[in-house]
């Protein structure tokens, strides 16, 4: 945006300054070369008059010796024609030869013709055309004086002109240059900071403000609104993250203390009550899951995680352990895949939570009699910790959609679940700079992929 604002007020103004540079280096040029013509005529007409007197007289000496002083002192040649033509005084060059075009003025002036305006030039450029005027007595033509200025002198002096207005364009363009930079950089400083001060948020530094004391008016109301907004979000996120929190501490108690009391009572009921007991610790134990669910999505905003050297193989082998009886329990086989050590530098208490996730998922929906494979490889894009059933698995469209909080298969049916797991998994990866995966396996079932840097390269 910067750019594009130095360019859209650059352009117009170099533009403008060029014009005017242009404008009046034409007009000091054509000033300089009607000077050069006005003097040369001032010349011609005094020559003229001499010229006349010296004809008269049959004495060309006075007229050489002015003639010589102009060349020596101006550099004007001016040469007195006779009525045949030929130079009658020619001061220091009698002996030049004339051009043709000099020639035939001269002949012309001797007809009777007067000495004409030069043909229009450029500004830029002094013509080497020589004046020539014819003298007359009583009426009749006697000689001719001719004219030949020196043309470097206005030349260099319309180079000089021309050359220190550029050097003016140059100087103020350079000026502008430094100007719409300035401009552009005080203009902008507001929304630069309003970028940084959105990125820290979306990296959770929810404390991130924007001063509000500089930059244009219209800015300055953008980040007061800003801030105003940055608040609120920061109290809603608080007092969620607060309430998640709260919530499941002060459930969890009561709820052991329930499971606890259960387990007491089934001491003492008959057979008849199993099924009635089992159904109560089966609602008890998904309570715990919703409680730890919402106590993992509080936690997950976080980003105070402890970085250490993890081998992911160890940890894949520690969870399927973990979950072995509960697989066992619903007829499931964890099997071990994988390399025996994949080392990366990643917070280990935040892997495992999402492990856990990841074969909770797998755990629900696989088929009774499954197999769920766990394990830990080595790739080109970093270490990939995976999780892998056999169930129906998930259209491409919905494994996009399965990270995404609250969100649920249409084919979930009635097993228990809240939407959340995945969607925790994702958030807690991406403290530590990995991310989870959900792709439908080769022949059937679900992939879940913890990608994680690979070690060094966190």
């Amino acid at each position: 945006m910067r750019r594009r604002l130095i360019v859209m007020f650059l352009v117009p103004l170099v533009a403008v300054l060029v014009s005017l540079g242009g404008v009046a280096a034409w007009s000091a040029s054509r000033s300089v070369q009607q000077a050069f013509y006005t003097e040369q005529l001032g010349d011609l007409g005094y020559f003229v008059t001499s010229a006349r007197q010296a004809l008269r007289s049959g004495s060309p000496a006075v007229v050489d010796a002015e003639e010589r002083r102009f060349q020596e002192v101006y550099g004007i040649e001016v040469t007195v024609f006779d009525l045949a033509g030929a130079a009658w005084a020619a001061g220091a060059h009698g002996d030049a030869v004339l051009s043709e075009a000099d020639a035939e003025r001269v002949r012309l002036a001797l007809s009777g013709r007067r000495a004409e305006q030069p043909a229009p030039a450029p500004p830029w450029a002094v013509p080497d055309a020589a004046l020539v005027e014819p003298v007359f007595d009583d009426g009749d033509v006697i000689g001719a004086v001719l004219v030949a200025g020196d043309v470097d002198r206005p030349r260099a002096a319309i180079l000089q002109q021309t050359l220190l207005l550029g050097a003016v364009v140059v100087v103020l363009s350079g000026l502008g240059v430094l100007l719409v930079a300035g401009l552009a950089r005080w203009v902008l400083s507001p929304v630069r900071r309003l970028d940084e001060a959105m990125v820290a948020i979306e990296r959770g530094e929810m404390d991130a403000r924007v001063a509000e004391d500089t930059g244009p008016p219209e800015l300055r109301r953008m980040t007061r609104v800003f801030n105003g907004m940055a608040d609120e979000i920061e109290r809603v996120m608080t007092r969620q993250q607060e309430f998640a929190l709260n919530a499941s501490h002060e459930l969890r108690n009561p709820l052991n203390a329930l499971l606890l009391r259960v387990e007491h009572l089934a001491t003492g009921l008959g057979a008849e009550w199993d099924a009635d007991v089992e159904e109560t610790r089966e609602e008890g134990r998904r309570m715990s899951r919703i409680l730890e669910t919402l106590l993992g999505l509080a936690r997950g905003g976080r980003t105070d995680s402890t970085l250490s050297a993890v081998d992911l193989a160890a940890v894949a082998s520690r969870r399927l352990e973990a979950w072995r009886d509960v697989a066992e329990h619903r007829g499931m086989t964890l099997h071990r895949t994988g390399e025996d050590s994949v080392m990366t530098i990643t917070d280990r208490t935040i892997v495992e939570a999402a492990l856990d996730a990841a074969i909770d998922n797998a755990v629900k929906y696989s088929p009774a009699g499954g197999t769920i494979e766990i394990g830990a490889r080595r790739h080109a894009d970093g270490c990939h910790l995976t999780v892998r059933d056999h169930g129906a698995g998930l259209s491409r469209e919905d494994a996009e959609a399965a990270t995404d909080r609250f969100w649920r298969s249409a084919d979930s049916g009635d097993q228990p679940g809240t939407g959340l797991g995945l969607a925790i998994a994702t958030d807690l990866l991406t403290t530590v700079g990995g991310e989870l995966r959900v792709s439908s396996a080769d022949g059937g079932g679900l992939l879940v992929a913890l990608v994680l840097p690979a070690e060094g390269a966190a």
